[in-house]
């Protein structure tokens, strides 16, 4: 049997840009074969240097592909999302798998599901949680949801991943920094929160990408996209005085337009941002359950609100960055 590849499912008449012969194979989509179809031949040749030692023959060779639900859209996002940027880093593929998974899972609605009981109503904004806990470690998911008047999906993501401003709105952080630059787009931040009597101070190492989701037809919201999720580096190895916690974090952005009356141009009034944060948060040890619970249901809520705010205030009266 021989698999071939084109540009595109839509672009066949541009002929087949490869092909391979197989004699048993799954293929499925996953973050090596979007690296690979990229537009850029810089993320062409350098796809390897994301991929961990021996991954890139293992992959390729074992024709050993993760399996995953397949969806054209998030795929082919995902794809444009790689070829819209040089910006090629060890951690290229593991974003990439990052961004499709809160894509495709992350923006379900959860308000019909009996595993999740919402905690907090307020407005727009609604707070689920999902209550996991594994081995007396409490692991529960929170999902948020949120509509903003007066601003951009680019305009959230780029104030919460700007590090710049992230002590003007950030209340449970006691100090941060930068550890590594990846790329334009991508950073890798070490930091330590405050610490919540009676449990130990936890400090978290994650890598921090903002990203922009091209739409797919005129009736497709712009969407921007922050995620963060737990790496290691080494400038930043455990240390005695904190516990280290794993996070996987997506702030997810739709801005919605209004047509203005008559020829008028766009402005803040017309638009609308729907909001989507998901946090997976694992303590990395024992803390008690009842703290943690109402430390979050306090906490999630305040902070969306306080964010939100500080970035209708950042923006009013500037000019609209879609």
């Amino acid at each position: 049997n021989t698999l071939s590849y084109y540009k595109s499912e839509d672009e066949t008449e541009y002929g087949c840009r490869g092909s391979i012969c197989l004699s048993k194979a799954v293929i499925t989509v996953s973050a090596i074969p979007i690296l690979l179809q990229s537009q850029s031949e810089k993320v062409r040749l350098h796809w390897p240097m994301s991929l961990p030692s021996g991954d890139a023959y293992s992959a390729v060779g074992s024709h050993r592909f993760v399996q995953k639900p397949y969806s054209r859209s998030s795929s082919m996002s995902s794809i444009d999302l790689v070829s819209a940027s040089d910006d090629v880093h060890r951690f290229s593929a593991q974003v990439e798998e990052m961004v499709q998974n809160h894509m495709t899972y992350s923006l379900q609605d959860v308000g019909g599901d009996a595993n999740w009981q919402i905690v907090v109503e307020e407005g727009e904004m609604k707070v689920y949680r999902r209550e996991v806990e594994e081995n007396g470690i409490v692991l529960d998911p929170l999902k948020a949801t949120h509509a903003v008047k007066g601003v951009t999906g680019h305009e959230v993501c780029h104030y919460f991943w700007n590090v710049d401003v992230r002590n003007d709105w950030e209340t449970t952080i006691e100090n941060f920094h930068v550890v590594e630059n990846l790329a334009d787009n991508a950073i890798i931040i070490y930091q330590t929160h405050k610490r919540v009597w009676p449990a130990s101070q936890r400090d978290v190492l994650y890598l921090s990408a903002i990203r922009k989701i091209p739409a797919f037809s005129e009736n497709d919201p712009e969407t921007w996209i922050v995620c963060n999720f737990s790496v290691e580096h080494d400038s930043a190895p455990l240390n005695n005085r904190c516990v280290r916690a794993k996070i996987n974090i997506a702030m997810i952005c739709q801005t919605l337009v209004s047509p203005p009356e008559g020829n008028k141009e766009i402005s803040r009034d017309n638009i609308l941002c729907k909001i989507t944060y998901v946090a997976n948060v694992n303590p990395g040890g024992w803390a008690p359950a009842s703290v943690l619970r109402a430390v979050a249901k306090r906490e999630y809520p305040k902070f969306l609100k306080r964010f939100t705010s500080y970035v209708q205030e950042k923006t009013a009266g500037k000019s609209i960055l879609f």
